[in-house]
């Protein structure tokens, strides 16, 4: 399980091996943790991509993914078919199909970067 002391050792290490930015998993400590991780991305100055639209909204760069929001309604929705007798087997497997490119343009101006019209007409949210 990695901690957010861990996190902090690798992002140093990755300013000392001149890597040009990083991609956050799908992970429960980044997503719990999202502003610090943000945080920590902000003061090594690393890019980061991430899987959720909740870190760009707290600060981060970028992500591209399903909202948790989403997955956590259609959750709820098929708990509350099973909760109603239906049987869970019989359910068919669904999933979720609607994914969202989120650009943070404050971070952006404050890494230096520069991002194209062209990227930024893909998004499907523009944080200014």
């Amino acid at each position: 399980m990695v901690n957010l002391q861990e996190t902090e050792a690798a992002l140093a290490s990755f300013v000392q091996d001149r890597v040009d930015g990083v991609y956050f998993a799908p992970a429960p400590l980044f997503f719990v943790e999202r502003k610090q991780v943000v945080a920590l991305a902000a003061r090594y100055r690393l890019p980061a991509v991430h899987s959720f639209a909740e870190f760009p909204q707290v600060g981060g760069l970028m992500s591209y993914g399903i909202s948790v929001a989403e997955r956590s309604y259609e959750a709820g929705r098929y708990t509350g078919l099973i909760l109603n007798g239906a049987n869970p087997a019989d359910l068919p497997v669904r999933r979720l199909t609607k994914f969202g490119l989120v650009i943070n343009m404050r971070t952006a101006r404050a890494l230096g970067l520069s991002v194209p019209a062209s990227f930024l007409a893909l998004a499907d949210e523009v944080i200014e």
